[in-house]
């Protein structure tokens, strides 16, 4: 590198006379296992050189590990270096996920013109909006990736370590104390120098937060990139702003989003992955024609993919109302209807169950026990008379006013089965410092069949901890806050406001065509 640090490479060479092309990897976690299989071996069998490298601090390379912050200036020495290699076939493109993700936006800060395409798998471009986005702290996903990646060389990997029991335990205990910043000290020990750092800078516009923002990085790309994302993964919401961006400064590229995870990627959707990584490279890198495909393949979950032009696609709007009663109606309350309230205890918060969680606890999960929770409202629809198909983003708006400026919401919109059992579908959460009488929340884009004979539900909480740090009800910063103040939330639904649910659903679903 520019400032004398050695970083550490395998190189995968094919064994043919006439190499497509050449791959670049650039990865935090190792080059075993699972990276030297997914990258390495199979794509020299195809005629790729492949280059894995372990970034700065990982495994073997110079330097301390500070994440994020020497990508951009690693990358573009790597490429450097990798000009002068006698193998080098003239063009690259880079692949990988999550961190290898991000590693990918950081070169294409300024796109080297050897650079043929990327693919770019639940990999964020901004890590502000990553940890800070809703105004609360992701504190399970990145006190807990912290955590592993201090202890990563030690023995654990990079699922083991998520994996384990103990670890999990571990880890709830330490994000239900408080000051959040000494708790995760207290976890970190003296691993993870940068916790601090990102819990004292809650400001997304902070200078702080600049070399880990790589928003210019979407104006400046060239090249075709393929796009990966799952409707269950942390960072699905920067995925599409990704894809939607490009699409509008016509660069060439394709989005796939399945039924996953963010560990699922890599584990459940890898056939699928690869099968359209091979195809991509083959286009773009390789020389070689590939199938036709459309711009966005979204699967419906319980169902089946979808093949479609754009995202998101064209969906007629179904309302539904909120009542009180625990009831959900396409039609509107009466003015007087009274209005239903709960109380967000920080001392007892709401917990997390499923969604875009980095856990294996995230995803689709039975979430019947928290619509009986004392501080979340639950309004329930009618069995459906027949399919419906939500595609696209739904939007809640709450007629909403609260005791303590200093409140958080979260809504989740989940479908409750003929025997009653609850599974949630999609979920949206903001942090508050004033009233406004109107809360308008944009729940995470989904596509999803509710079949007919089940029901929707929609349910309002106070919070969702570990995902989002609970609200202390205080103005401390978040950092340091101990002390605890409990929030009354009312939901009103005729007197004082109109509380609904926006859907873009109907009884097909959409086509290319």
């Amino acid at each position: 590198m520019r400032d004398g640090v050695d970083l550490v490479a395998d190189h995968y060479a094919p064994r043919t006379g006439a190499p497509a092309g050449t791959l670049l990897v650039r990865c935090p976690y190792g080059r075993s296992f699972p990276f030297s299989s997914l990258f390495g071996a199979v794509y020299a069998a195809r005629g790729y050189h492949v280059v894995i490298q372990s970034v700065r601090g990982t495994f073997g390379s110079g330097g301390e590990f500070t994440p994020m912050v020497h990508e951009v200036a690693d990358g573009a020495d790597t490429v450097e270096w990798l000009r002068n290699q006698v193998w080098f076939t003239g063009t690259f493109a880079t692949i990988g996920l999550s961190y290898l993700g991000f590693t990918q936006w950081a070169l294409l800060m300024d796109p080297p013109p050897e650079m043929t395409a990327a693919i770019i798998s639940v990999g964020p471009h901004d890590f502000s909006q990553s940890a800070w986005g809703t105004g609360s702290f992701t504190v399970n996903d990145f006190l807990g990736w912290s955590d592993m990646m201090s202890r990563q060389e030690d023995g654990s990997r990079l699922l083991g370590a998520l994996q384990q029991g103990r670890y999990r335990r571990r880890l709830a205990r330490t994000a239900n104390q408080v000051p959040m910043g000494a708790s995760g000290r207290t976890l970190l020990g003296t691993g993870a120098p940068w916790w601090e750092s990102w819990v004292e800078h809650p400001d997304r516009q902070d200078p702080f937060w600049e070399p880990l923002r790589l928003t210019d990085a979407l104006d400046r790309v060239d090249v075709p990139v393929l796009l990966f994302s799952g409707w269950q993964d942390l960072f699905l919401d920067q995925t599409l702003a990704q894809f939607a961006h490009l699409r509008g400064r016509d660069v060439t590229t394709a989005l796939t989003v399945g039924p996953w995870t963010h560990s699922q990627v890599m584990t459940k959707g890898a056939p699928r992955v690869l099968r359209e990584s091979l195809a991509w490279l083959d286009e773009h890198l390789g020389g070689k024609p590939a199938p036709a495909r459309t711009r966005v393949r979204a699967h419906v979950d319980g169902e089946h993919w979808l093949e479609l032009d754009t995202w998101p696609p064209a969906m007629p709007e179904h309302v539904a109302y909120l009542h009180s009663g625990h009831r959900l109606s396409d039609v509107a309350p009466d003015e007087a209807a009274p209005a239903s309230t709960f109380v967000f205890d920080p001392a007892d918060p709401t917990p997390t169950i499923g969604g875009r969680l980095l856990s294996p606890e995230g995803g689709y999960r039975d979430d019947t026990s928290l619509a009986t929770r004392p501080d979340v409202l639950d309004f329930t629809g009618d069995p459906l008379t027949a399919d419906l198909y939500l595609v696209g983003t739904p939007v809640v708006e709450l007629a909403h006013s609260c005791d303590n400026p200093y409140n958080d919401v979260f809504v989740r919109l989940s479908q409750v089965d003929a025997d009653g059992r609850s599974t949630n579908v999609t979920d949206g959460f903001v942090r508050q410092t004033t009233d406004s009488g109107v809360v308008k929340l944009t729940l995470d884009a989904v596509a999803h069949r509710f079949p007919a004979g089940s029901r929707l539900r929609v349910m309002v909480a106070g919070g969702s901890h570990p995902r989002f740090v609970r609200n202390l009800g205080t103005d401390e910063p978040p950092i340091s806050g101990t002390t605890i103040r409990t929030q009354r939330h009312t939901i009103h639904h005729g007197a004082g406001g109109v509380s609904r649910l926006v859907l873009p659903a109907g009884p097909r679903p959409p086509s290319a065509h």
